[in-house]
């Protein structure tokens, strides 16, 4: 019963505009990067958004390419929910949403051309850098997308290419060639809504109770990369407008407060 009122208390604050913690609707939480916590990584990064913390590594090799793209380099995104992160976790193989997380990262990141793949061709036809990013959900309190998506982002920038030996067969990890070919910096921002109230960055409880979500990611220029609807809501065709251009206006944001050095280095300024 208990459950119940709070469940109602919450979703009558947001039916009135207001969140319980006192947030616009459009209001993220803090948000912290920290990159270069792993000192085995190509490059890494730890973000937090409120109480929600997710941890990503970069980790590069030589590998194959895919018949169709013989001269670029392979992005490969993987995603595991912590048994730490919260009670409704179970250690064991990624679930689906895990694999969901991984899929959504990995299109606004492949989608976006963010990755110069085609710099990352060592023998045409023959070998090329793999990318794995490792993404760890160390703590839930929602949003999980968007904390996944700056923590892959920012590992990717933190990252550099490995040295290989003379005849490039082997990786030498303690040497390194070049930063990790980067054009763009795509940010994800995802959406639910109340009756007619849209929210962003919301907390564990508020996701208890609204399901469904929309996230759009976008480039630095505004452009949309990539969009994925799930949970069964619908979502009017004003309010993906409207939720398009909040996308761009966060991203925006969060380029300009979090990566204003990676802005400049990547020409985006």
């Amino acid at each position: 019963m208990a459950v119940r009122r709070t469940e109602e208390y919450v979703l009558g604050l947001i039916a009135n505009g207001k969140r319980l913690d006192n947030r616009e609707l459009d209001e993220f939480r803090e948000i912290e990067i920290k990159t270069g916590v792993s000192k085995k990584a190509e490059g890494s990064a730890d973000v937090r958004i409120g109480n929600t913390r997710v941890i990503a590594g970069v980790k590069m090799d030589i590998g194959e390419p895919f018949p169709d793209t013989p001269d670029k380099g392979i992005l490969i995104t993987n995603a595991e929910f912590l048994a730490m992160a919260a009670p409704e976790f179970e250690p064991g193989l990624p679930g689906e949403d895990a694999i969901e997380l991984a899929r959504v990262v990995d299109r606004g990141i492949r989608e976006s051309g963010s990755i110069d793949f085609e710099k990352l061709c060592i023998v045409e036809g023959e070998k090329v850098w793999m990318v794995f990013v490792d993404i760890f959900v160390v703590n839930h309190d929602g949003n999980l997308i968007d904390a996944a998506n700056l923590a892959a982002v920012a590992a990717l920038l933190n990252t550099k290419v490995p040295a290989l030996s003379e005849n490039k067969e082997e990786v030498i990890r303690d040497k390194y060639t070049m930063d990790l070919p980067m054009k763009d910096i795509p940010i994800a921002v995802t959406f639910r809504k109340h009756g007619s109230r849209i929210l962003v960055d919301t907390t564990a409880l508020e996701e208890d109770v609204i399901p469904g979500k929309l996230t759009i990611t976008t480039k630095a220029n505004g452009n949309i990369t990539a969009i994925q609807l799930s949970g069964g809501v619908a979502f009017k065709k004003d309010e993906i407008i409207k939720c398009a251009k909040m996308s761009q206006e966060i991203g925006k944001k969060i380029r300009e407060e979090h990566f204003k050095e990676e802005m400049k280095r990547l020409n985006l300024l």
